[in-house]
């Protein structure tokens, strides 16, 4: 069989395999480490590799960092990885902030400074300046990732001092920050509002500003990574008491929530927004809505997995599932503000956190 050429190997075969094998590749020679270095290289594997199958949880415990693939068909845990994180910093003050295509952008508690970091490939870039940029406050701060024109991966740092609110996007390309204009309402710039962490759905970053989670006012609010211009989206309906909790996740181009309400035992909805409309999918007589569960247990969640079935999972265990068939997803996603900093939900990818 002769020989095949090389345009083929690289775009139709190294595209598809693991970014571990893709990785090792580079050793081959000198022309293929250059290819398989280009941002056309990364943009096309990371696209063919953003797979269910190649997705992994990485949970930190045990004073360890610990990478875990997960089977949709079983909902069970494969064999795990214990990786070491590649930059200064006990593992506890390793705080996960938000994620995407691979990257994790994470704050390191001790120095506050912010991380762009890829666990598959160990790659990882400091974005703090000694001008002050990418340095995060807890509880204030908050960040999104987003890919924005040309490839180029950005980080969208809110920070909230003296309840004024101040916005900075990092490039990757050209590997620096600069302000930007965030025209939210004032109201929410204050302190006593909860930002989430941003869920990028096609090109609008969003995220969900709480009062506080028993009573007050909620919104979700989009920030256009194109135009930079900002939407405001009303919550689905919540009660007057007890407490919520809104989590997004981006499934197929198309923005959902999981939203955990009531106060001794807490109950699960999952809504996908239409329009400007929030459409609840456990609606029907055909899926009825999971049992409620107990507070404390609820606190220990990790993250779903939806592939026709709706899982929810504790820690490395499954606590319930719910067929939802007639409204297929396929994803996985963190949970909560209160395990998802020290766990995420990524794709093995090529991604650089370099320019």
């Amino acid at each position: 069989m002769p020989n095949l050429p090389t345009d083929v190997i690289i775009s139709d075969i190294l595209t598809r395999v693991p970014a571990k094998t893709a990785a090792r590749s580079k050793s081959v020679c000198k022309e293929w480490r250059a290819l398989l270095s280009t941002r056309d290289f990364e943009k096309a594997h990371c696209s063919c590799t953003l797979t269910p199958s190649n997705q992994r949880t990485l949970l930190i415990r045990d004073l360890n960092c610990h990478i875990q693939p997960i089977e949709f068909d079983t909902a069970d845990y494969g064999l795990q990885t214990i990786v070491p994180v590649p930059f200064q910093a006990e593992i506890r003050d390793v705080m996960i902030l938000s994620h995407l295509d691979g990257l994790l952008c994470v704050c390191l508690q001790h120095t506050d400074k912010l991380v762009l970091w890829n666990p598959t490939t160990s790659a990882h870039t400091l974005l703090a300046t000694p001008a002050g940029h990418g340095l995060y406050t807890d509880l204030t701060d908050t960040v999104g990732l987003y890919n924005g024109a040309s490839n180029d991966y950005r980080v969208l740092h809110l920070s909230r001092r003296s309840d004024l609110l101040s916005a900075h996007a990092y490039s990757r390309q050209l590997g620096s920050w600069r302000k930007i204009a965030f025209g939210t309402n004032p109201e929410y710039q204050k302190r006593r509002f909860y930002w989430s962490p941003g869920t990028v759905c096609g090109d609008t970053l969003y995220f969900t500003v709480c009062e506080c989670n028993i009573v007050g006012k909620n919104l979700v609010v989009g920030f256009d990574t194109n135009t930079e211009q900002i939407t405001e989206i009303s919550f689905p309906p919540v009660p007057s008491s007890g407490i919520f909790q809104g989590i997004l996740v981006g499934v197929r181009q198309s923005l959902h929530m999981v939203l955990w309400t009531g106060y001794q035992d807490m109950s699960l909805t999952l809504w996908a927004l239409q329009g400007e409309t929030w459409v609840k999918h456990f609606s029907t007589p055909t899926v009825p809505p999971p049992p409620p569960i107990p507070l404390s247990l609820w606190l220990t969640i990790t993250h779903y997995l939806t592939d026709e079935t709706f899982v929810v999972m504790s820690n490395s265990r499954k606590l319930y599932e719910i067929r939802v068939a007639n409204n297929p997803l396929q994803c996985y996603y963190a949970s909560s503000c209160f395990r998802g900093y020290i766990g995420a939900v990524f794709q093995q990818t090529l991604v650089s956190p370099n320019a």
